[in-house]
């Protein structure tokens, strides 16, 4: 009974945005916002390097989108939060957004990584942008990172006009993982 009642109790602990808004109050949106852009760099600097085609790509997209988040896995239940940044290309304007997701799965630990959209419709980006975006479908893909490993370079397309690059502490993902995951436009911060 214990143990139905502490995995009962973590579930909902952990279906909570944990966000410093829902944690800790609302930091301030001029610190938040830079976290937000040094975050950005830092995982457009790195998608770089591990696969250098990937900046003629995105210098000629539409726009682009780039989120860090935090994953927490606790026994059955599984979130992850962040927030990131959509970049229009036509006119340089930067959009402030959140994400979140909630899921199921065993095991335990905390995952660290960005995801970086690439539009290369308007449609697709301006869909992204104002449907707030509910992905509730996992994409899969092989990754290369240096000589070990083979496939699709770590990119993956689940949307018309989109391509999606996962990034973790050990370069490109072997998938793009956003299952249950809802995108949606921060008010505290546009």
């Amino acid at each position: 009974m214990r143990t139905l009642l502490f995995v009962l109790l973590s579930a909902s602990l952990l279906a909570l945005p944990l966000n410093s808004h829902a944690l800790f109050g609302k930091k301030d949106p001029d610190k938040e916002r830079q976290e937000l852009q040094n975050a950005r760099t830092a995982a457009l600097e790195e998608l770089y390097k591990d696969k250098p085609s990937a900046r003629t790509e995105i210098e000629e997209a539409k726009g682009y989108a780039v989120f860090s988040s935090m994953g927490i896995n606790v026994l059955l239940v599984s979130t992850e939060n962040g927030g990131g940044i959509l970049r229009d290309s036509r006119d340089g304007k930067d959009t402030y957004m959140r994400m979140f997701s909630a899921g199921g799965g065993l095991g335990m630990g905390v995952k660290d990584f960005s995801v970086i959209f690439v539009f290369h419709t308007v449609e697709a980006m301006e869909k992204f942008k104002d449907s707030g975006w509910d992905f509730s479908g996992q994409a899969d893909a092989s990754a290369q990172s240096g000589d070990k490993g083979a496939g699709v370079d770590g990119e993956v397309t689940v949307m018309p006009g989109t391509t999606i690059y996962q990034l973790t502490k050990a370069g490109l993902a072997l998938q793009a993982t956003l299952q249950g995951t809802k995108f949606w436009l921060d008010d505290d911060l546009n």
